[in-house]
C-alpha cells in the first residue's frame, strides 16, 4: 500500500480531479512535466454499476500512466474499480466536496457534509473493501458561513480515511469569493492523517505559497493547470529548491498544444474537449481572441493541427517584425492587436503607430474573454 506521507514529501503537488478536464490526455501531459500523482475525473458509481462503457473510460489508465487515483461519488463499487484498474490503482478518493446541484440533490458530493454519520459509514464500508488507501475531499462547510471542516475531517479519520483534502470555500459559495486557507490549518490541527490543501491555486507560486504558509502536507492544483501542464514541475522546483518559475514562450506553448491534441486524438474518439483546452494554451499569444474564434469551429484533429500551423506562422511573423515599425508601445498580446507584419491574417502593411489596440484581425475575432470553463469539482 502506498505511503502517502512519503509520496507527498517527494512531490507535494497533485493534479486535482476535475470533471471535463483530467482525462488521460491531460494527465499524461502533466505527468511528462512533473506530476507524479494524478486523479481521474469525478466518476459516478451509478455509471459503473450500469456498466457504462463511457464511465469506465474515465477510470482506466493509459499504458503510459504508472498509477491512477480514482475519485468516486455515490455509493461505492470499490471491488469493481480495484479489479478493473489492478496494480495501477494508488488510492480511492470519496468526493464530499462537489457543489454541483445535480450531485447534491442526490445527497452526494458536498451534501454529505450535512450528514457526517452517513458519510462516516460510507468511508468505513469503502475501507473494508479497499486494498489501497481511501481518502476524502471536503469543503469548509455546506451552507454560507459554516465552518465544520475540522470536526467533519476528524470523523472521517475515525472512519478510516487515510488523508483529507479540504477546499477553503463552503458548498454554497461554489467558486465565488476567495478560498479561506486558514481552514487547512484548522483541519491539520484536528487530524493526524495527511492534509491536502485546495482552492485558489492558479500558479506555481500560489502552490508553493500554500505549501509553505499553511499546514498542508500536499497541494491540489486544479484550475492552475489550464494551459499550464508545466506547473507541477515548476512548483516543486520553486518550493523545494528555490528555482525561479520560467516563462513559457509562445512557440513552446504551441508545441505543447500540438502534443496535447495528439494525445487526445489517440485516447478519445472525439475532439470536442480540445476547443476548451486549446483556448487555454493560446491565451496571451498575438491575436489570441481571433484564434480562439477559429478554435470553436474546428471539429477534427486535422483541422486543429492545420490551424496551429497558421498560429505558429503568425507568431513567428509577429515576433520578427520590429515593434516600432508595427505599433510602437501600443502592442498588446492577446488583446486583438493587429499584425505587425504580413501574416495569415492578411495584413498587407504594418499598422500605424497607436492603431494596435483597436484593430481586429480578419479571422473571425471574438472578445478575448477566454473559453468557457468546464465543470469544476
Amino acid at each position: 500500500m502506498i505511503d502517502l506521507r512519503e509520496q507527498f514529501r517527494r512531490q507535494p503537488f497533485l493534479m486535482a480531479p476535475m470533471a471535463g478536464v483530467t482525462d488521460a490526455a491531460y494527465r499524461i501531459m502533466c505527468r511528462r512535466r512533473g506530476a507524479e500523482m494524478a486523479y481521474t475525473e469525478m466518476v459516478s458509481v451509478a455509471g459503473l454499476s450500469y456498466k457504462s462503457a463511457k464511465t469506465w473510460v474515465l477510470v482506466e489508465p493509459e499504458p503510459e500512466e504508472p498509477q491512477i487515483c480514482v475519485q468516486l461519488f455515490g455509493t461505492f463499487a470499490v471491488d469493481a474499480v480495484q479489479e478493473r484498474v489492478g496494480e495501477k490503482l494508488s488510492l480511492i478518493d470519496i468526493n464530499m466536496a462537489c457543489p454541483a446541484r445535480k450531485v447534491i440533490t442526490k445527497g452526494e458530493g458536498s451534501a454529505l457534509m450535512k450528514e457526517p454519520e452517513l458519510a462516516a459509514s460510507l468511508v468505513e464500508a469503502c475501507v473494508r473493501e479497499a486494498r489501497v488507501p481511501v481518502t476524502v475531499k471536503i469543503r469548509r462547510g455546506f451552507a454560507a458561513g459554516e465552518n465544520t471542516a475540522a470536526e467533519f475531517a476528524a470523523r472521517m479519520e475515525q472512519a478510516g480515511a487515510a488523508a483529507v483534502a479540504v477546499h477553503g470555500r463552503t458548498a454554497n459559495q461554489l467558486y465565488t469569493g476567495e478560498a479561506d486557507w486558514s481552514t487547512i490549518d484548522e483541519v491539520a490541527a484536528r487530524v493526524d492523517v495527511p492534509v491536502i490543501g485546495s482552492g485558489d491555486v492558479f500558479s506555481a507560486e500560489d502552490a508553493a505559497r500554500m505549501l509553505n504558509d499553511t499546514a498542508a502536507d500536499a497541494v491540489f492544483i486544479a484550475r492552475g493547470i489550464y494551459g499550464n501542464p508545466w506547473i507541477f514541475g515548476d512548483a516543486r522546483a520553486f518550493a523545494l529548491d528555490g528555482v525561479p518559475v520560467p516563462e513559457r514562450i509562445a512557440l513552446e506553448r504551441i508545441d505543447a498544444l500540438r502534443e496535447h491534441l495528439t494525445l487526445l486524438h489517440a485516447t478519445q474518439p472525439y475532439m470536442a474537449r480540445a476547443r476548451a483546452f486549446a483556448g487555454w494554451y493560446l491565451k496571451g499569444l498575438p491575436h489570441a481572441a481571433a484564434w480562439r474564434g477559429k478554435v470553436v469551429r474546428c471539429t477534427s484533429y486535422e483541422e486543429f493541427m492545420s490551424m496551429l500551423d497558421e498560429v505558429e506562422a503568425d507568431v513567428v511573423a509577429f515576433e520578427a517584425a520590429p515593434a516600432d515599425a508595427a505599433c510602437g508601445a501600443d502592442v498588446v498580446f492577446g488583446a486583438g492587436a493587429a499584425p505587425a507584419a504580413p501574416s495569415v491574417f492578411g495584413a498587407s502593411a504594418p499598422a500605424a503607430p497607436g492603431a494596435c489596440r483597436s484593430a481586429v484581425p480578419a479571422a473571425g475575432g471574438v472578445a478575448d474573454a477566454g473559453p468557457s470553463s468546464p465543470e469544476r469539482v
